[in-house]
């Protein structure tokens, strides 16, 4: 969606569910999933000047999140046995002039928890991410690429957190509640250590449910956040969150006819 023309282009075709596309820095690519149980992760041209082609392959669900600031590494999170036991990988990627060609995928990290949505810092030296380890999901950050099963790892929620997106300034770190509400945690780096302080809100208003798809952004200038938000008034929630049954409806039209 061009905001500036007001103008879609539609990118795929053919059937099929592409979900969770990524955008590549350069502005040139989009990566994204064919889904769980799909032969992996798939890139095409931003201005639909190609059909969608396979960066990765895989039986296992490979669902693509963030690139690094130079474009050359995507993060991913992979389920080898379904939506409850995600890992996160790296794979390199390049343009080859033809297009986008990955490397050989490398894993960031993998525990018997469920780690999902991992977001290259804007100087590529950290990841955030979310996991359950503790019970409940929380934003975490580690060191890229950093040794992850010795390294070190920093909490970054402390009462529900699903997704995070970095502020382009280099000292501030958003994320998502499960209640939909947009938290903001400012850090400092000392060394080799991730200094984060208190999370507090950012806003509060609410964004619109949307399951595991991402529902917040953040513009590369760092000035302008797009988000989904919830339809407003009571009726349009209805309608977005409820699904109404008719029992007997024969019975009910018969009697609307007079039979």
């Amino acid at each position: 969606y061009d905001w500036q023309r007001d103008a879609m282009s539609r990118l795929t075709f053919g059937g099929g569910t592409f979900d969770f596309p990524v955008w590549r820095p350069d502005g040139h690519f989009i990566v994204f999933t064919g889904g769980y149980g799909s032969s992996g992760m798939f890139w095409t041209r931003a201005d639909g000047a190609s059909k969608p082609q396979s960066l990765t392959q895989s039986k296992n669900g490979q669902f693509p999140w963030s690139f690094s600031p130079d474009g050359k590494r995507l993060a991913y999170a992979e389920f080898p046995s379904g939506p409850s036991a995600g890992d996160i990988w790296t794979v390199p990627v390049e343009d080859d002039g033809a297009g986008l060609k990955a490397g050989k995928p490398e894993v960031f990290l993998q525990t018997p928890a469920n780690e999902l949505y991992p977001a290259f810092s804007p100087d590529g030296r950290w990841i955030a991410y979310r996991s359950n380890e503790s019970g409940a999901d929380e934003v975490y950050v580690r060191a890229f690429p950093g040794n992850n099963d010795k390294g070190g790892k920093w909490t970054i929620s402390n009462s529900g957190g699903v997704m995070a997106v970095w502020s382009r300034n280099g000292h501030d770190l958003f994320y998502r509640t499960p209640d939909q509400h947009i938290m903001i945690v400012s850090y400092t780096v000392q060394g080799d250590a991730f200094v984060a302080d208190k999370p507090r809100v950012w806003t509060e208003k609410r964004l619109a449910e949307t399951g595991t798809v991402q529902n917040l952004d953040i513009a590369p200038d760092g000035k302008r956040f797009v988000a989904l938000m919830p339809i407003d008034g009571a009726e349009g929630q209805k309608i977005q969150n409820h699904v109404i049954f008719l029992q007997n409806f024969a019975d009910e039209v018969r009697r609307r006819i007079g039979r």
